[in-house]
């Protein structure tokens, strides 16, 4: 058994718990948290899994990493926090643990990280022997691994669109909502997340990556941003209330322009409230999906809804985010240390979780 632990238990690390329990070759080592609140309490009740796992929530880094874990899947954010994170992600390598984590944005795309970043990275590599994967779900396989699977059932192609198509109200974690991405705030706030450059530097990777896979030459990567304000006061389940007049809906593009023309497209359509902006695209059903679209000979359209945690679309695609990671510790172990990404890492079959009973 491969020991774990898990750093972080909110959206992503709760899935994470129950991803590693899950897992026939995973052992729950440990689960780190911030919040002084969880310290003590099982991991299981954490999760949600309506049962005790034996492992109580433990916020002693050091301690928990002096026991040399073999994996760690760290869980807690880099939005706010990339400096912090990275470091954490440094020590966690430089132990020899295998690290898989959504939080590294520069690290989607392993070739074009920063020298500056991927370097220390390298460096705790070569003394402790541990590697590092990043990967999600957006940016992640909805725009890696997928549109590149569906890519080889084409004869031609025109333009591969990634589309994530969300109401996000449904998002439990409403310091981003509102403050990152300017849901609710008057239409002359400037969002972060919107800021110029920023939508590439969180999705530029993926568009490197798809170039790199698919052969092509990138010319340049561009950026287009649509807000919408809400026409009418609209209180949400889960968020509470935003005004008319504020910022309901943002549309915007990442596009990689090959030979002269954006052809390869990683688009957002994200509303907090499904009357704000009717005319932009609509998931096909409920509250959100991921959608691949190839457009050329012949038209492939993909599309991906994932629920979890009562049925909510944006904890199923943190789910998946989960999947993808946990799912690569095992292959990682096994592999040379070292730097990889979604080129590297294979998404494979769910080998021993059919049908398996958990205690």
């Amino acid at each position: 058994m491969i020991s774990t632990v898990v750093w972080g238990t909110g959206n992503v690390g709760r899935a994470a718990v129950r991803a590693v329990d899950a897992h026939p070759a995973l052992e729950l080592a440990a689960v780190l948290v911030h919040d002084r609140a969880k310290v003590g309490r099982d991991a299981g009740e954490l999760a949600g899994l309506g049962r005790g796992l034996g492992v109580a929530a433990t916020d002693d880094v050091d301690a928990v990493l002096a026991a040399r874990p073999r994996a760690v899947v760290y869980a807690a954010s880099g939005d706010i926090r990339p400096d912090d994170a990275m470091a954490d992600v440094i020590k966690a390598i430089g132990v020899g643990a295998v690290v898989v984590t959504p939080s590294l944005y520069a690290f989607y795309d392993k070739v074009g990280a920063p020298p500056e970043l991927r370097e220390p990275v390298l460096a705790a590599v070569a003394a402790g022997g541990g590697s590092l994967f990043v990967s999600g779900v957006d940016p992640g396989w909805a725009n890696d691994v997928l549109p590149l699977l569906v890519s080889g059932l084409g004869t031609t192609m025109d333009v591969i669109r990634c589309q994530e198509i969300f109401d996000y109200s449904t998002y439990d974690q409403e310091t981003s909502v509102r403050d990152l991405i300017g849901m609710g705030h008057p239409m002359a706030y400037e969002p972060l997340m919107l800021a110029d450059s920023v939508p590439t530097m969180v999705w530029g990777g993926q568009i490197r990556l798809m170039c790199r896979a698919l052969g092509v030459e990138l010319d340049e990567i561009r950026e287009t941003v649509e807000r919408r304000p809400l026409e009418t006061t609209v209180t949400t389940r889960t968020m509470g209330r935003f005004e008319a007049g504020t910022q309901g809906a943002v549309r915007f593009e990442v596009q990689g322009i090959v030979a002269g023309a954006p052809r390869i497209v990683i688009e957002h359509v994200t509303r907090i409230h499904p009357s704000c902006a009717p005319d932009w695209p609509t998931p096909p059903d409920g509250d959100g999906a991921h959608r691949v679209l190839i457009e050329g000979r012949p038209r492939i359209a993909v599309t991906v809804e994932a629920t979890d945690e009562d049925e909510n679309r944006s904890a199923g695609g943190n789910a998946t985010a989960v999947g993808r990671l946990v799912g690569a510790i095992d292959w990682l172990t096994a592999a040379e240390p070292g730097l990889y990404d979604a080129l590297d890492v294979p998404l494979r079959p769910a080998v021993g979780s059919l049908g398996r009973k958990l205690p």
